[in-house]
């Protein structure tokens, strides 16, 4: 069940070797004559923002910032009432450890 299953092996591609090109002078070529520059072609789909939509985009950004900065604000609370909570425990049981020591 855990075993890899491999394809047949007469199914993979056979290896293809490069061989090396002699190299022989080019001869001169004329450069080709200059070609006026065409605006380039978008190959994705273009956003167009109605008013509408940039309105709700901009809410809906909104909304996202307070509800993070509610949640980073309570977690940020949660770790100062933590803090608070164990000096307050950290002072009694000094205080107790103090009196027991002194009867």
């Amino acid at each position: 069940m855990f075993t890899p299953k491999y394809p047949p092996q007469d199914t993979a591609p056979p290896p293809t070797t490069i061989h090396p090109q002699t190299t022989t002078p080019a001869p001169a070529v004329q450069a080709p004559a200059p070609v006026a520059p065409t605006a380039p072609v978008a190959n994705r789909p273009v956003v167009q923002l109605t008013p509408g939509s940039a309105l709700a985009l901009a809410a809906g950004g909104g909304a996202v910032v307070l509800v993070v900065g509610a949640v980073l604000v309570s977690l940020l609370l949660a770790v100062a009432i933590t803090g608070m909570s164990v000096a307050v425990t950290a002072v009694v049981l000094r205080s107790l450890v103090n009196n027991q020591k002194g009867h």
